[in-house]
């Protein structure tokens, strides 16, 4: 996520931003259609927007040529049965002021002051969140599924004959469960005993007595995951989690969660070398090379009118 969503010389802008544009005042933008694409309208404050994120990224670009491919890209995922939830966007938003030492309202007020908007952010979020699972489905679709013996063998040729090594983890989820039509009201209670649970988890052996005196807690075992596999939303907190401790908790659509670590070791198999050869193509430049790809066949199908 962290490759589609910013890179790591926005994060360090978005922080030394936030303590030299603390005087300005928020630019407002009027707001007309501009564009429809497919029967969705994009304003010409959605493009304000943008061209104000180009800004704060220094990066040079055509706004409005970015809200057109950010709409395809949505109605693709849309159409793929692909929904990123509020929670995820959320969570996402909050690891990335986390990450460069913000409080939300901090990294609230360097979007606003730079006339980019958090929620205009957090739309970007989703779109980018939405698209790498589009591009995954595509991915396997134009490779069967997955690499054959024969590709693994190939790619093990071309690294020297090495096989690649990749962490497997044993994970337990649990879940402290939040109804929808509760949501509201329970939210952060729940989140207040999940923070605690998680804040006494010593192993996965004892997570079961744990929750044994808790409301509707779930205990799952997600047994022998490689490194490769992980949950893109999870992956980065599990590989900095060290056996016997615990993710933070996150709030999802069931509820609030966290991931314990149970065990974790290296090993260089068959499947493992797969999995590594697999993900290596899921990213960098063929990622890069397949994603504009997908998006000139989606422009030329596309009706694009402007206003």
């Amino acid at each position: 996520m962290r490759k589609y969503l910013f890179s790591a010389g926005f994060a360090l802008l978005v922080a030394a931003t936030s303590a030299s544009i603390t005087m300005m005042t928020p630019p407002a933008f009027a707001s007309q259609i501009k564009y429809v694409v497919n029967n969705v309208p994009i304003t010409t404050g959605d493009i304000q927007h943008r061209a104000a994120f180009l800004r704060l990224q220094r990066k040079k670009g055509n706004a409005a040529e970015e809200m057109i491919g950010q709409t395809l890209r949505v109605a693709e995922a849309k159409r793929l049965g692909i929904r990123i939830s509020d929670a995820q966007v959320e969570a996402a938003y909050q690891r990335f002021a986390t990450t460069n030492k913000m409080q939300l309202k901090q990294l609230d007020g360097v979007m606003a002051q730079a006339g980019v908007g958090k929620e205009h952010f957090k739309e970007f979020i989703r779109s980018q969140m939405a698209w790498n699972q589009a591009l995954t489905a595509r991915r396997r679709s134009e490779s069967g599924g997955a690499l054959s013996e024969q590709d693994v063998v190939r790619r093990m040729l071309d690294n020297g004959g090495t096989k690649p090594t990749a962490m497997e983890y044993m994970l337990q989820q649990v879940i402290f469960v939040v109804p929808a039509a509760e949501r509201s009201v329970t939210l952060s209670k729940r989140k207040r005993e999940a923070d605690a649970m998680r804040a006494r988890f010593n192993g996965c052996n004892t997570s079961r007595e744990f929750a044994k005196g808790l409301i509707d807690v779930t205990v799952r075992d997600l047994g022998r995951i490689l490194a490769p596999q992980l949950p893109p939303d999870w992956a980065d907190q599990i590989k900095a989690t060290k056996v016997g401790g615990a993710t933070p908790t996150r709030e999802t659509d069931r509820g609030v969660e966290f991931i314990g670590i149970c065990s974790s070791r290296e090993v260089s198999d068959d499947k493992a070398a797969q999995m590594v050869f697999q993900s290596e193509g899921s990213s960098g430049k063929d990622a890069d090379e397949l994603s504009t790809k997908y998006i000139e066949e989606l422009r030329k199908k596309a009706r694009i009118v402007e206003r």
